[in-house]
């Protein structure tokens, strides 16, 4: 460890390198934690006895220190002596200070619903009677059924809905016990539509899962021939009364949404996309609900206009993470660093045991750990490679789909027109060192470079369009991109095109405008999120979505889509409508129709709105024509009739 290097480009004052400080060295491991009065003040660059160092803080009545693992991430590798840079970019990543997270808070009374065989889910309930209120859900009676203490009942499980502390429970042939006298207990008469509420299911039928995806939080599941995990699963339940708290992890702004407009709908990547059946529709909106998500942040990095946020922690956090990586190590000196993208249970199990038994990381790959690693978009992406790096390695679990990671790659490696952006589906530590070591020094098709690295500040749309331009030749002609992909155009039939403009009263962007004065559809690309909406409501199936990046400027710009002359009134002569329209439907409505049979009757459809409802009104054969009203009687009037009596 070069300590000259850590403390001259992370400003801090490094203590002697320790071998055993957690053990012969636990005395100047006290001294040095007693000299941190705030928090965050003494930093300690291992986490393998972090309780230890803890549990001294404690004693010793002072603040808990904080905790990097440098010796996994760069020190324990094939080239470590060469990782100075890298571990001053870790530890200056550790001293961010990261933004507070909102909470929410989650009360659990202890319902508790067993679920599976009458041997093993009422041995469960026998544990669980005297800290939670059981109710036992059983398909068939047990041979021998006696009162034990909680509620046994017979049933078919319909549906579940909810998460801890508010599940909601139906149960058809649903039958109660029905309390004798001697011998067994009997059920009562089997009837559907049974409903029950409880905080937490322990599910130990050993059948299909009741919820894919991420799960629930407070349903545990363990297969019910394994007394290990059935014993594990039930010492869980016991812990799940009382009050928690969980991170607000998404937050959703509703006026951006493109989800849908007026029932026609557009947007839906987010529904897609989402394991844990947290989002819904409501509306023209979606809905989250924080009990449900659990934070896998795919639909942040799949929403096209920004409307989800990602909340734990704030989105602008992690593209501050990834330029302090980025600027930390060139400022210590260090060339080409490529950046490592993992989540905490399996990328830092994988680079931990790469560390200690095999190669682990090369000098120059930066670790950044996320709470999922679908929170690294193609935003996110093109940030790090326009911040400095020269590749971007995402590290997911081969058990994982990663559709939302692999999709984000795609689009990020199409927007630069190079390779630059990996994903690793690996289980084996070994395999990982080696892509790693054995990867290219550069990308394979690198672009040309402007003027240096970004500063990313902004929606993630914006950083997109500023990486892309730092790292692209601006050219005249739009990089293609994927289908589906959130930038693009619109391509029109202007033979088609009426102009009726129902597309710009749902464009839920703007992108799509009109001009007050003139018939005209305008159109701002960079504004264009590829929705669909406007070519769902278009009755004339006149627009087609083109997925590209347009980077000049001329994409910032309103461009004319189509045009027509305007109609002059046959009466005041001011201009309405559109002239081909109207003609056309003059023509087919002029002397054809019951309506228009006369000349007159033809002419309003030649003429604007108050030119119309003039005619009309003043028309002998307006409908709302009635008789003369009667004079207004008056004072006079009055006192005339006294005087002629």
């Amino acid at each position: 460890m070069d300590r000259d290097l850590i403390a001259k480009s992370c400003d801090v004052t490094c203590s002697r390198v320790h071998s055993n400080l957690c053990t012969h060295e636990i005395g100047a491991a006290a001294e040095e934690i007693k000299s941190g009065t705030e928090p965050g003040s003494v930093i300690i660059a291992c986490l393998q006895e972090q309780a230890v160092f803890t549990e001294l803080a404690e004693e010793c009545s002072v603040p808990c220190p904080d905790f990097i693992d440098l010796r996994d991430r760069a020190g324990w590798a094939e080239n470590g002596g060469s990782s100075g840079p890298k571990m001053a970019a870790l530890i200056n990543d550790a001293m961010l200070v990261s933004p507070p997270v909102k909470m929410l808070e989650i009360l659990s009374d202890g319902r508790c619903l067993i679920l599976g065989a009458a041997n093993v889910s009422l041995a469960a309930a026998d544990q669980l009677a005297d800290l939670l209120s059981v109710t036992v859900l059983l398909d068939q009676a047990p041979e021998m059924m006696d009162h034990r203490g909680y509620d046994v009942v017979l049933g078919q499980l319909n549906t579940v809905t909810g998460a801890l502390g508010q599940y909601s429970v139906k149960i058809d042939r649903l039958r109660q016990i029905n309390p004798g006298g001697r011998g067994d207990l009997g059920f009562g008469k089997a009837r559907n539509g049974g409903r029950t509420e409880c905080d937490l299911i322990l599910d130990l039928s050993g059948a299909k899962p009741l919820f894919s995806g991420h799960g629930r939080d407070g349903y545990l599941r363990a297969d019910p021939g394994d007394p290990q995990a059935v014993g594990k699963a039930v010492l869980a339940a016991s812990q799940l009364i009382g009050a928690f708290e969980k991170p607000l992890y998404v937050a959703n702004n509703t006026q951006v949404c493109a989800h849908s407009r007026a029932g026609i709908v557009g947007c839906s990547a987010c529904l897609d996309n989402c394991a844990s059946g947290a989002i819904s529709a409501d509306g023209d909106h979606v809905r989250i609900d924080p009990n449900i998500c659990a934070g896998c942040g795919d639909c942040v990095a799949l929403c096209p206009s920004g409307a989800l946020q990602f909340e734990a922690p704030e989105t602008s956090h992690i593209f501050k993470r990834i330029q302090n990586l980025a600027s930390s190590y060139s400022s210590a000196k260090g060339v080409t660093p490529k950046l490592l993208i993992c989540d905490a249970e399996h990328g830092g199990q994988m680079i931990s045991l790469a560390a200690r038994y095999g190669r682990g990381l090369p000098a120059d790959v930066i670790p950044l750990e996320l709470e999922s690693t679908a929170l690294f978009g193609h935003a996110e992406m093109l940030a790090a490679l326009a911040s400095g790096f020269a590749r971007v390695d995402v590290l997911v679990a081969l058990r994982s789909t990663a559709q939302t990671q692999t999709s984000e790659a795609a689009l990020a490696n199409a927007i630069t027109q190079s390779d630059q952006i990996r994903l690793l589906q690996l289980d084996d530590p070994d395999a990982l060192s080696d892509a790693l070591f054995d990867a290219p020094a550069g990308p394979s098709n690198t672009g040309p470079s402007n003027t240096g690295p970004i500063l990313a500040i902004g929606t993630r749309r914006q950083i997109t369009r500023l990486a892309a331009k730092a790292m692209t030749e601006i050219t005249e002609t739009p990089i293609p991109l994927p289908q589906n992909a959130p930038y693009g155009a619109l391509e029109i039939d202007t033979d088609a095109c009426t102009l009726c403009l129902s597309c710009v009263s749902l464009c839920p962007a703007g992108a799509l405008s009109d001009n007050p004065d003139r018939p005209e559809l305008r159109f701002v690309e960079d504004a264009c999120l590829q929705c669909g909406l406007c070519t769902r409501v278009c009755p004339e199936n006149a627009l087609t979505l083109v997925p590209q990046l347009d980077l000049s400027d001329a994409a910032m710009n309103a461009r004319i889509l189509h045009k027509e002359e305007p109609f002059a009134c046959v009466s005041c002569g001011s201009l309405f409508g559109v002239k081909s329209t109207v003609e056309k439907i003059t023509s087919l409505l002029a002397g054809k129709h019951s309506m228009f049979a006369t000349s007159e009757a033809g002419k309003l459809i030649q003429m604007c709105d108050d030119c119309r409802i003039k005619a009309q009104y003043h028309s002998e054969s307006q409908p709302f024509q009635g008789a003369d009203r009667s004079r207004t009687v008056t004072t006079e009037d009055y006192f005339s009739k006294r005087k002629d009596h």
